[in-house]
């Protein structure tokens, strides 16, 4: 494994390289800014950000460049979030549930087993509830595009056992991301939740710290999770995506034709990666069933009333307040209280 590894880490670091070389000759950008994310060079974000960014070379005329850094090369995800701010890093992508640590709100559209479908979550993050969302984020002053990325449902694997029921999750070490929610949500439950960032993911499966993570099938499968967890039980227990965030004032240095080039394309970009994980996730539960997964698909009823039975929903209710709350039922009921 240290050798894929250490493969991976260099296919990600061809990315920027490859944006490099592809313009040598070219002239030297006016505007030349690093855009951060977590996941592996082979994730449909990482091939659609490349994509972008040689539109948006190509449509300024080589003013502006943008070098993509995948598979957290420029830190975890709180320390490229604090770059962000400071302006180290002029773009990057993140989840809203790990966003609301600086944003509380953010993680509203995480809560756990609200949307049922991706139709839901679409109509939801492109209406009301992303423009709200959207709000909260720009008070942090940062600039957030109009379109969030996909990251999927996600679901939980195990060195262990299957998750079949609430009580398999008793007493369950799982990973989480760093973000109150997934905290929140896991300990109603009576797991064990270790809040890890996504690059130590792999270790602490390897290394037993933890018995489960929990992320979408396209993130298990790019980081070849498979490979230190027996078990992947289908629960779509939380929807996850990412906001592709700016720093305000390198965002301000931009004349106003380049941003509308590159919010242009960066927003087209996150259209096309929702089918292409769409696509992905068809298959893959097959695919992972291949290298040895076994993969379970549970009730999910019973795991929404075990949260409303800890009273989790009516907490996160008076966290987030009654405005957001409203803004959420409006797009997926009232099941949740």
């Amino acid at each position: 494994m240290n050798l894929s590894r250490r493969g991976l880490l260099l296919g990600s670091a061809s990315v920027s390289l490859l944006g490099t070389l592809r313009y040598a000759g070219a002239q030297t950008p006016e505007f030349n800014y690093k855009y951060a994310n977590n996941l592996p060079v082979s994730h449909p974000m990482n091939i659609r950000a490349q994509e972008a960014a040689d539109k948006i070379r190509e449509e300024t005329g080589g003013r502006m460049a943008i070098q993509i850094f995948p598979s957290n090369q420029l830190g975890a995800d709180t320390d490229m979030l604090s770059q962000l701010r400071s302006g180290g890093v002029e773009f990057f992508t993140l989840s809203p549930l790990i966003l609301s640590t600086l944003v509380p709100n953010a993680s509203i559209s995480g809560i756990g087993f609200a949307f049922p479908n991706d139709a839901a979550v679409w109509s939801a993050m492109d209406g009301e509830l992303g423009r709200y969302v959207r709000g909260q984020i720009e008070k942090s002053n940062l600039v957030v595009m109009d379109k969030i990325w996909d990251n999927g449902f996600r679901q939980i694997t195990s060195s262990t056992k299957p998750i079949s029921t609430p009580e398999d999750l008793k007493g369950f070490k799982i990973r989480v991301p760093v973000s109150p929610l997934w905290t929140s949500m896991f300990s109603a439950f009576g797991a064990a939740p270790a809040s890890i960032n996504f690059a130590e993911v792999y270790s602490a499966l390897q290394t037993k710290i933890v018995d489960g993570q929990e992320n979408p099938l396209a993130i298990i499968s790019t980081a070849k999770l498979y490979e230190v967890q027996q078990y992947c039980s289908i629960t779509n227990h939380m929807w996850d995506g990412f906001w592709f965030l700016a720093n305000r004032r390198a965002w301000e240095r931009l004349p106003e034709d380049i941003r509308e080039i590159v919010a242009r394309n960066i927003n087209e970009a996150g259209v096309k990666e929702r089918e292409d994980v769409a696509k992905l996730n068809a298959t893959l539960k097959e695919e992972l069933a291949a290298k040895g997964m076994k993969i379970n698909e549970p009730d999910t009823a019973p795991f929404r009333q075990a949260l409303k039975d800890a009273g989790f929903y009516a907490e996160w209710k008076g966290k987030y307040g009654d405005e957001a709350w409203a803004i959420l039922e409006k797009a997926v009921g009232t099941q949740l209280t």
